[in-house]
């Protein structure tokens, strides 16, 4: 046990969670073991708050829907110098998350971002797909920053991204985030991850249904204009 008070660790894991409940055992189990947990339940009817405080996150619900809200409650939430985001749906691997923490740590990058590739086929449906390349394309040639996807895996400091004041609180919440880096001067660092089918008894808010993928085109299309 730690003394009083406790030091954070370097690094806090936001998860923002609408029922997660069954991915979340997947998730904590290759989750870096310096990193502390915060699962932002946003206003799930199952039991994703309860099994997350058994893992040993620290839970924090936020009322307000979207995911821009359920990240930014997290963030606000945080004590550690960086945060990560990563989804909740057991789709990609925490384990990731400790080399984009050393590089934004070490200076190299303001942020650290992942790219997903799909370990086969079928896991990231193609509508989904193209509407984050098309996406991804207008961030490089109206900013220069070199992404090719939309940061569903990253790490950054937590008083730069809250100093960017992302004002969108649903799934608007990462285009509007990376524009308003690239306009401030963030050097971004993009590696490739794998992209996994997501845990059973979860579903997608985004890409699980065209009508999903068609509301958060509407969300990107408020930022953009």
């Amino acid at each position: 046990m730690c003394g009083s008070p406790c030091e954070p660790p370097m690094c806090e894991v936001i998860i923002p969670c609408r029922n997660e409940a069954p991915a979340l055992p997947q998730v904590f189990a290759t989750m870096p073991g310096d990193m502390g947990v915060i699962v932002v339940d946003n206003g799930s009817t199952d039991d994703t708050a309860e099994v997350a405080r058994r893992l040993g996150a620290s839970v924090v619900q936020e009322s307000v829907p979207g995911y821009g809200a359920a990240v930014h409650a997290g963030v606000l939430a945080a004590a550690a110098p960086l945060v990560a985001v990563i989804d909740g749906d057991g789709s990609m691997d925490p384990a990731d998350l400790a080399e984009l923490a050393a590089v934004v740590s070490r200076g190299e990058a303001t942020m650290a971002v992942g790219r997903r590739r799909p370990r086969e086929r079928g896991v990231w449906p193609w509508h989904a797909r193209a509407g984050t390349a098309v996406l991804a394309w207008l961030i490089r040639r109206r900013s220069g920053v070199g992404i090719h996807d939309l940061a569903p895996l990253r790490v950054c400091r937590r008083e730069d991204l809250l100093a960017l004041d992302v004002a969108d609180r649903r799934f608007g919440y990462p285009l509007e985030m990376m524009i308003k880096a690239a306009r401030a001067g963030w050097t971004v660092h993009e590696q490739d991850i794998a992209y996994s089918r997501r845990a059973r008894g979860t579903r997608s808010k985004v890409s699980g249904s065209l009508r999903g993928t068609a509301r958060t085109l509407v969300d990107f299309a408020k930022v953009l204009t």
